[in-house]
């Protein structure tokens, strides 16, 4: 779960984002200047215009009239070139900085261990790499220098207000605590509102990607009536949690804008008052030039609040990838052993691991494989024959005992290394929205085109391929749909092949694949296993016969092991498996 400071401005969490802007701070000082510029040349207006009234018309000074209107489209262009380079330079500087968060957010996913996806939602990590990411790069294109922007034109209006009339000027401030304490309320009501929202945001996006990654089983088993209701339940909450902030802007800004037009009132009541009893005959200039004050005084205050919640949904989102970048769910991967051949010994020692603390998958398990021998695990479901591929490629740590590779410790290995002399086959293959040669060769530039081929044509998947339109080319679309499941495993062994591992673990799956397919699939199995270290999660009976070791696991434990006809003599387990699920198959 989301860790929230619960402050209304969290100030570490600011100082962290705003360490990003390092590599760009030339970029961060040139819209800091933009944004005191800006201040300068907004309160310079009213301070022209009220010598024009008060000096140039009311003394009939054409001259002046003429010198300080030019002064005034002076400051206007001055205005518009500050102005062009703060907005198009602070989102730059936002575009620049999420670009480099995102970067660093994707690296670490690509890190983490499978657990971290266990138990983490699909739609909420594509929320925090994309739409929290567009919130981040918010704080500076709209929030955090427009802010300071606004704040420079308050304090620069407030002294210009008290050097031109100190009397209109207090009054102004009297009124001013009344929007400040509005505006505090809002600002605090509006983080409570904006963590609520992103909250909804997150959820929703899993409900939606849950939903279209699985629609074949909601039609399947008529579920649209009921996700139907669910999205709509979703839907309510997250429209309730919008219209929260909606409610409070539209009591603030009816409030602030009623409190300007009260001062501005004020002001005129009261330089009238002077005008009439004669105690100033210059207030003309100083009323005009007070309206414009009071404008740059309260209007950047209502945007202060508006830019302030924006500012705070930036540090919501903020708060939520730094919670991603700060877990540490990733594989030590501190082995210093890159061999660049590996024959392929493999040996499980008294090997323990469990998904769940205090809940054993395996418990203690012991064998051994020679490089180049085929050895086949059969089991029940659940007896943790997958948890054997899992382990040996470290996507989790076991509990205890040892795991080597040529006589060495896996966890001694880079992780880099090891990965690349095991090539897996699994069950449910994932293809890629790309074509076949990229799904094949994984975008490794090593792996031509011409080896592609070469490799299909070795195992005999090159003829289907080839029939496709498009042939190598030949898109798949997401998850590899436009393909058959038989096609799919055919791509996942070629895929396996040209990578030319070590060793070899296959996790084959024909119960869903016609005749066809499944002859592809065996020579496939035949021609890739030949003369490598080869560990088969088994669901046919010609690839357990040919094996030269079977292990058979029955709840996490090797409750046998030998050749098949050692096996089928003992009349045990296997046996009794054997006569269950594989005998029917061969007389079949």
């Amino acid at each position: 779960m989301d860790k929230d400071s619960g402050k209304a401005f969290d100030t570490r969490l600011f100082k962290r984002l705003i360490a990003h802007t390092r590599p760009y701070r030339l970029t961060f000082y040139g819209v800091a200047l933009a944004a005191v510029l800006l201040s300068g040349f907004a309160v310079l207006t009213p301070v022209i215009l009220r010598e024009i009234i008060d000096d140039a018309i009311k003394g009939s000074d054409s001259q002046k009239l003429l010198y300080l209107t030019m002064a005034m489209l002076a400051v206007l262009i001055g205005q518009v070139v500050s102005q062009l380079g703060f907005n198009y330079y602070a989102n730059w500087l936002g575009e620049s900085v999420i670009r480099d968060i995102r970067i660093n957010l994707f690296k670490k996913m690509l890190g983490f261990r499978m657990k971290y996806f266990d138990n983490s939602s699909l739609g909420v990590l594509v929320t925090r790499a994309v739409a929290d990411m567009q919130r981040i790069g918010e704080i500076f294109s709209q929030g955090f220098f427009v802010i300071v922007s606004d704040l420079l034109k308050m304090m620069v209006a407030a002294i210009v207000m008290l050097v031109i009339n100190w009397k209109l000027a207090l009054l102004v401030f009297t009124v001013l605590p009344i929007i400040l304490y509005a505006t505090r309320l809002f600002q605090k009501a509006m983080k409570v509102a904006f963590t609520e929202v992103r909250a909804e945001v997150s959820n929703l996006n899993s409900f939606v990607q849950e939903r279209i990654t699985g629609m074949k089983i909601v039609q399947l088993f008529t579920r649209e009536k009921i996700e139907s209701d669910k999205f709509r339940e979703i839907n309510e909450k997250h429209k309730k949690a919008w219209l929260k902030t909606v409610w409070y802007n539209s009591i603030f800004f009816p409030i602030a804008e009623i409190v300007s037009s009260i001062t501005v009132g004020l002001i005129v009541w009261y330089g009238g008052l002077q005008n009439v009893a004669n105690i100033s005959n210059d207030i003309a200039g100083t009323i005009f030039a007070f309206i414009m004050l009071i404008d740059l005084l309260f209007r950047p205050l209502r945007q202060i609040a508006d830019k302030f919640n924006t500012l705070q949904m930036g540090m919501v989102a903020a708060n939520r990838v730094f919670n991603i970048l700060d877990t540490e769910s990733n594989i030590d991967d501190i082995g210093t052993v890159e061999n660049q051949e590996v024959n392929g010994d493999l040996v499980f020692k008294d090997v323990r691991f469990g998904y769940v603390d205090d809940e054993e998958v395996l418990h203690g398990i012991s064998f051994k494989v020679k490089a180049g021998e085929t050895v086949a695990i059969v089991g029940a479901t659940g007896a943790g024959k997958s948890t054997i591929i899992n382990l040996l490629n470290r996507f989790y740590e076991i509990n205890s005992g040892t795991i080597s590779v040529d006589g060495i410790a896996i966890k001694d290995y880079k992780l880099a290394s090891l990965r690349k002399h095991i090539a897996v086959v699994l069950q449910d293959v994932f293809l890629f929205a790309d074509t076949i040669a990229n799904n094949i060769s994984l975008k490794d530039s090593t792996i031509t085109i011409s080896a592609i081929e070469k490799a299909a044509k070795a195992i005999g998947v090159d003829e289907f391929i080839t029939s496709l339109p498009g042939g190598y080319e030949y898109n798949v679309k997401e998850r590899g749909s436009m393909l058959s499941s038989g096609q799919r495993q055919l791509i996942a062994f070629l895929r396996a092949y040209v990578s030319n591992p070590s060793i070899l673990v296959l996790d084959e799956a024909t119960s869903s694949v016609d005749t066809y397919s499944e002859q592809l699939i065996q020579r496939a199995t035949e021609k890739i296993t030949e003369g490598r270290t080869s560990i088969v999660i088994a669901h046919r009976l010609a690839t357990i016969k040919k094996a030269d070791k079977i292990i058979v696991m029955d709840t996490g434990k090797i409750v046998e092991m030998g050749t098949h006809k050692e096996l089928l003599k003992k009349g045990g387990y296997y046996s009794n498996l054997y006569e269950a699920q594989f005998l029917a198959e061969e007389v079949a």
